[in-house]
């Protein structure tokens, strides 16, 4: 470690949270549900599209399903005024009057910011206004609050230099030290806000999002519309299931189901992983335009039950063999749920023993997507996986 990394790491000693125990886990006691912008209008987005996708979620019966929060992403941003106050831009005129509309259907208000100066669209962050920019959300009625990192790594880069052994540690206080400040900032409103984290993964943050007052912090990179890429981050969350739970969740990111992007048993895998994963929903497609295919999709209710589950115990991967997995997850009361993953391009048998699962010669077992119970045979059950597709399968106790 270089000297000045050694005098920077010695002056970020974290204070104590401003969070009385217990308040983080009741602001997300489960996955937050919702809507965001970014994966359908981008930059583009404008007061009239929330306004619309609130009215949607509504109109639809997703907000029913539980998708409550209505969250817009980068570029509602403008400059400060001379006080330091941030300003929104034209296209969000007035947020409060948005927050308003949006609380008035019964949602909630969700908005983005970065802990430095600039956030990834190159629009104004919150370094070194993080007490008034937690006002002005409080002040305004939001909700939620996205946190990207952004323009924060150049700051660390400046400070301590690109990411290598010798200043990791510092690397890693300076990261844990801007979240931290912002939600005690958030804390110190009075206001419930759910913080977001968007940082990526970096640093292992599954490991100390919690303790800095995260309630979701972002596990990888960005998810696009393809099923490369969404199974390359849905299934690259094994292993990190000890670090869920009520209050603070690990994001594999938002979802893309009804984009366009991938085939109907591809987004079914997607809905299937997200669920045993825990991972929050948060749609990202127009609500205005979806198939019926699509909206049956987003709010069946067998797979929010497991994704809502209260005990909020994060699933894990059982087992592999070649191209087809078995995730299973602990449910309240006593009951499980496995998904039959098929990740090959053509339609393969997927065997689930019953003993290896820790389930009882004749448990019954229920396909939820078909909603229909399914029979064992032999201490096992076997089904036909779709390619890219999954079969998802509930127990109880």
């Amino acid at each position: 470690m270089s000297p000045l990394a050694a005098v920077l790491l010695s002056t970020l000693a974290l204070p104590c949270l401003a969070q009385a125990p217990g308040q983080a886990s009741a602001t997300a006691a489960t996955p937050p549900m919702g809507w965001n912008s970014w994966n359908h209008f981008a930059e583009k987005v404008t007061d009239a599209d929330v306004r619309a996708a609130a009215d949607a979620l509504v109109s639809s019966g997703m907000r029913d399903a539980g998708y409550i929060y209505v969250n817009i992403d980068d570029t509602w941003e403008a400059g400060r005024d001379k006080h330091g106050n941030i300003q929104t831009n034209s296209k969000f005129p007035d947020m409060k009057a948005l927050a308003d509309y949006v609380h008035g259907k019964g949602l909630k208000l969700g908005i983005y910011s970065s802990p430095g100066p600039k956030t990834c669209a190159n629009y104004e962050g919150s370094y070194k206004h993080e007490k008034k920019d937690a006002a002005i959300y409080a002040k305004w009625g939001i909700d939620y609050l996205k946190y990207d990192m952004c323009s924060y790594g150049n700051i660390m880069d400046k400070k301590v230099g690109k990411p290598n052994a010798a200043n990791a540690a510092v690397r890693l206080k300076m990261d844990e030290a801007v979240y931290q400040k912002m939600h005690d900032a958030i804390a110190a409103t009075g206001r419930p806000i759910v913080l977001s984290m968007c940082q990526y993964g970096w640093d292992d943050v599954w490991k100390w999002g919690d303790s800095v007052g995260g309630n979701l912090w972002r596990t990888t990179g960005d998810i696009t519309d393809t099923y490369a890429r969404m199974s390359e981050i849905g299934f690259g969350q094994a292993g990190l299931a000890k670090y869920a739970g009520p209050g603070h969740w690990n994001d594999p990111d938002m979802l893309e189901v009804g984009n366009g992007g991938m085939s109907q048993d591809e987004y079914r895998t997607h809905m299937t992983l997200w669920a045993m994963l825990a991972a929050p929903l948060l749609a990202g497609n127009d609500l205005s335009k979806m198939t019926p295919e699509t909206l049956a999709m987003l709010t069946n209710k067998g797979v929010i039950a497991i994704d809502q589950d209260a005990l909020g115990k994060q699933g894990d991967r059982l087992s592999q063999e070649g191209q087809q997995e078995i995730w299973s997850r602990s449910l309240s009361g006593g009951g499980m749920a496995f998904a039959l993953f098929n990740r090959s391009a053509d339609a393969r048998p997927v065997t689930l023993p019953l003993a290896s699962a820790s389930l009882a010669a004749g448990t019954k077992l229920h396909d939820v997507w078909a909603d229909q119970d399914v029979s064992t045979d032999g201490g096992q059950y076997t089904v036909t996986v779709p390619a890219h597709g999954a079969v998802l399968l509930r127990s109880n106790p």
